[in-house]
């Protein structure tokens, strides 16, 4: 076996081992050698997926995938899989595409070897118990009922609707109450029958690919899977065969009408084409989606943004298998594009006519090319988890040589193979797809499944050559050379080797916190900028304009910023409740460049009228989609408009939208930037002195010169993030109808607050949340089936900390639900006194090895040493600290922690329960409103009285004072 090993290609920078081997029942498995590992993963890919659902029995595929976590006869106790997992430090999930399902976990590093057996008994005998499937089909219909209002998915369906009914592509995968209970029922079918039919059939060794990630050596780890996985039954099945391409001449040339649920317009147009995947190292799909989604001065979106016609497009390859593929060409419209369809359809074939006469451009492969080189050899490490997902899918596909690979690395540079694609890109071959409200009441055909309305038109070639002679002459050409591709991949040394951030600079403009790259070795930096602006926040009107400038400035540095990105370089510019920050991260080489453009923008910005209305169109339809969030997104939203102070409500933005003008903004943004304080943090391959050197600069530009744009803040003027205190053995409930009348679903979110952040609250906090997780899942979700989403999880809002359910289900309505988790938390107790004093154990153990987990890369670091700093909780040694807490912590300590904060009817224990109401649980919603006041029960009916009513936790960020130097 130790050749084929020699062969696997790997980045430059990884230490890893690999080795493929090939079990005796022709399993085929890659292992994975990580000493530097805390966790370790595993991923199981089978070459089985929707397309072979039996016909009448949508859904099949992704049910089985859901029945397999339940219990097998080794392991029969129902859930005990997840249960393992998750009380040892791990997550686990699964997902179910077209031709593949894939199973993957994650666990702490010693308690893998019997998480692995679990999980190779998912593939060796299974229990299928008939009460679990009825049960899971209950989960399964959940999951669809939340996609059902998802434009995404309705879009989706509606594609594969559009096709040949023979073909696979044409079915329906998710499933549903209908298809895997009532029809078969109807039929005479008994589902677990089927179900087992299905797994015996198609589940087998030749058809399945597994990737193990540890941190044993390749030796124990190759004779650990050889005992675990080679009882997987070799059944010999060849994988299953797809006839042709799924769209015949009925389903090309022709323009699709679609109304969405969410206002906006989009246009999709989408070419059948020869798959990539046979010519992954020619890459054609690569160069062409990089030409056509370019967005440099003179491409396509280019010449669309300055007409006002689109805020974005994207081009590629979508929807692929190795016998058909798409390529897709999305373009978000604005109210004027919608008026000119035909003008920007016609633009994307003069684009498409340009690479044409230009023919294949050697250079920009080769640049390509070498980008995808740097990016291949430097990639950040990512979580196992993720890294065995795109392995064990990549082994599906591609040679052994080629699975860390995959088709990341154009390398042959064939320009038949890139015209062959582009030839495929004709009129006659186009399907059009065009979503607007504006058709509302203008089709007249029903996909079946989303119930999503369209009708067809035939379009011919010629229409097509009309639109493009019609369409305005601008001046479509290729990109120039990228100017932003580093050079300079060298590591700085850096004498100190700092553990953690240390103050490197402060003045009344700014603090900077600095930390090199200590872990990593690789020649990336990240760079935060956090800009404090009290006017930001003075009112919703400040609120919305300092959102509409961020999206300009953004907006303005595109056709520049855009090759950085290409190169590795990413930006943004965000808004944030008290003003904005700007993040750059990505290769140091040329960093400071970009970063210096975006400052500039920011001191110099003028606001251009034209792009004003784009921008402010596009914030009012966010603000109007709002409603069709997922109703637990809603929930969320409302707790945290209950317990953040200062915080406008969306409402409050949707009304002043439509009288804010571009004069607004060009009078708001002096003043925006007249007092403002900025925290800083630098991180990762940049010494010290060009940090320093880097906020310097700022400061100049924005503090100094005779007429500054900026001043320091007053003492007075520090912004402090605060936080609702809640009252001491109070529950509160805050009812709401669900904003979209037609979503059925209703939701929940029962929050309990606990404390304001400190180490041993903290820890007990988090005990707590990991011992319950999964037995909440497993009683709410899987026995009582109330909903898909089914959630236990802890919260931090600035430094105050509690934990909450959320649960969105059409079964039951959330006052329901609500009286479901206090019931809940009531058995929980039992389960916590009786307790084992090993089980107490094995849990802390768990939730230490989670804490001692090393950052993976400097994105994740920063954001760990980021949040430290805008929170202002500033304790860079956190985790060290909480599992000093943690090692002293005793079982009684924990049961003391719950029964003072989390028992139901605690004296001290504070409540808030957000009820949003769906369609199906109105009339519940009219009851809970007319309901009187309980004792210690108080209804919330106007959010911001109560907020003004209650008093406040200390901020964290206690302005200058905080930071002592």
């Amino acid at each position: 076996m130790g050749e084929a090993a020699a062969e696997i290609v790997k980045p430059r920078t990884d230490t890893r081992e690999y080795r493929r081997i090939v079990l005796r029942n022709s399993l085929e498995v890659l292992l994975i050698s990580d000493p530097d590992t805390d966790k370790a993963a595993a991923s199981m890919s089978v070459s089985v997926g929707s397309f072979c659902d039996p016909e009448g029995f949508p859904g099949l595929a992704h049910f089985l995938e859901h029945m397999l976590f339940y219990a097998s006869e080794k392991y029969p106790l129902e859930d005990s899989y997840s249960k393992y997992i998750i009380e040892h430090g791990g997550s686990t999930n699964a997902f179910t595409s077209s031709e593949h399902t894939n199973y993957y976990f994650d666990v702490n590093s010693d308690c893998f070897e019997e998480a692995l057996d679990r999980f190779a008994q998912f593939f060796v005998k299974p229990l299928m118990s008939a009460d679990a499937t009825t049960r899971e089909i209950k989960a399964v219909d959940s999951e669809n009922q939340k996609n059902l209002l998802s434009d995404a998915w309705r879009m989706c369906q509606l594609q594969k609707h559009i096709s040949a009914e023979g073909h696979p592509y044409h079915k329906f995968s998710t499933g549903n109450w209908d298809t895997l209970e009532v029809k078969p029922k109807e039929k005479g079918l008994d589902t677990r029958h089927e179900l087992i039919k299905f797994y015996e059939e198609h589940y087998s060794a030749n058809l399945m690919h597994l990737v193990v990630y540890t941190k044993e050596s390749l030796d124990k780890i190759q004779s650990l899977v050889e005992h675990k996985f080679q009882e997987i039954q070799n059944k010999d099945r060849s994988n299953f065969q797809i006839p042709g391409q799924p769209c015949t001449s009925e389903h090309l040339q022709i323009l699709v009408k679609t109304v969405p649920i969410k206002q906006g317009h989009k246009l999709r147009v989408i070419w059948p084409i020869t798959p990539s995947i046979h010519n992954y190292k020619e890459g054609p799909c690569r160069y062409l989606g990089h030409l056509i989604g370019h967005e440099g001065e003179g491409s396509l979106f280019y010449i669309l943004k300055t007409l006002g016609w689109a805020t974005s497009l994207s081009a590629g390859e979508g929807d692929w298998t190795c016998e058909f593929s798409f390529f897709k060409v999305v373009i978000d419209l604005t109210e004027a594009g919608h008026e000119h369809m035909q003008d920007i359809v016609g633009l994307l074939f003069k684009y498409i006519s340009l690479l044409q006469q230009t023919g294949v451009c050697k250079w920009i492969f080769d640049e390509l090319s070498a980008i995808c080189e740097t990016v291949f050899h430097y990639q950040d490490k990512i979580p196992p988890i993720d890294y065995v997902v795109n392995v064990s899918s990549n082994m599906e596909l591609y040679p052994p040589k080629d699975w860390l690979v995959g088709s990341s690395l154009p390398s042959k540079f064939s320009p038949d193979v890139i015209q062959k694609v582009l030839d495929e890109l004709a009129p006659n071959n186009v399907r059009i797809f065009w979503e607007s409200k504006n058709f509302e009441g203008h089709t007249d055909m029903v996909e079946p499944w989303y119930g999503t309305a369209y009708s067809i038109e035939k379009i011919t070639s010629s229409m097509i050559q009309q639109w493009m002679l019609a369409a305005p002459n601008e001046h479509l050409h290729l990109p120039s050379p990228n100017v932003f591709i580093p050079t300079d991949l060298s590591l700085k040394d850096v004498q100190e080797k700092a553990k953690f951030p240390v103050l490197l600079r402060k003045s009344s403009y700014s603090t900077l916190w600095y930390k090199p790259d200590t872990m990593f070795s690789t020649p990336k930096a990240y760079v935060k900028i956090d800009f404090n602006c009290p006017f930001a926040s003075s009112s919703p009107e400040a609120d919305v304009l300092t959102d509409i400038f961020t999206r300009l400035l953004m907006d303005y540095l595109n056709e520049y910023a855009y090759y950085a990105q290409v190169a590795g370089l990413y930006y943004g510019i965000n808004h944030t409740d008290s003003g904005f920050q700007v993040a750059v991260t990505g290769y140091n080489h040329k960093l400071r460049i970009l970063l210096e453009t975006v400052v500039e923008k920011i001191a110099n910005f003028k606001v251009k009228p034209d792009r004003f209305l784009v921008i402010k169109e596009m914030v009012t339809k966010e603000y109007q989609n709002f409603k069709f969030q997922q109703p637990y997104q809603q929930a969320m939203y409302y707790c945290s408009l209950i317990l953040q102070d200062n915080t406008w409500p969306w409402m409050d933005g949707l009304e002043v939208i439509p009288h804010l003008e571009a004069d607004d903004l060009a009078k708001f943004v002096p003043m925006l930037l007249s007092r403002a304080f900025l925290d800083c943090y630098i991180a990762g391959n940049i010494e010290p002195k060009e940090a320093e050197s880097m906020i310097h600069h700022i400061e100049d530009i924005f503090y100094s010169g005779p007429h500054p744009i900026s001043q320091p803040l007053f003492p007075s003027q520090y912004l402090t993030n605060r936080v609702i205190k809640l009252d001491r053995g109070m529950s509160y409930f805050y009812p709401a109808e669900g904003l979209n009348p037609s979503d059925e679903n209703s939701a929940l979110v029962h929050y309990i607050q606990v404390h304001r952040d400190d180490f041993l609250p903290n820890v007990k906090l988090q005990l707590f949340a990991l011992i319950a997780k999964q037995r909440a899942f497993h009683q709410l979700r899987s026995v009582e089936q109330l909903g898909y989403i089914t959630v236990l999880m802890q919260r931090n809002d600035s430094g105050i900390r509690g934990v909450q359910f959320i649960i969105q289900s059409t079964v039951k309505g959330p006052g329901h639900i609500d009286s479901r988790v206090v019931e809940f938390l009531k058995m929980f107790e039992s389960k916590l006194y009786a307790m084992s004093e090993d089980e107490f154990k094995s849990n802390v153990n768990a939730l230490i090895d989670m804490k001692l987990e090393k950052h993976k890369n400097l994105r994740e670091e920063s954001g760990f040493y980021w949040r430290e700093i805008y929170d202002g909780t500033l304790k860079f040694d956190r985790r060290e600290a909480e599992v000093a807490a943690l090692k002293k912590l005793t079982q009684k300590e924990l049961i003391d922690f719950f029964n003072e904060h989390i028992k139901v009817g605690a004296p001290q224990k504070k409540t808030l329960s957000v009820r949003v109401y769906g369609g199906l649980h109105t009339s519940e919603y009219a009851d809970e409103k007319k309901e009187a006041n309980q004792p210690k029960q108080v209804k919330i009916d106007d959010i911001f009285k109560f907020r003004k009513s209650q008093p406040l936790y200390g901020s964290f960020k206690g302005g200058l004072g905080q930071v002592k130097l």
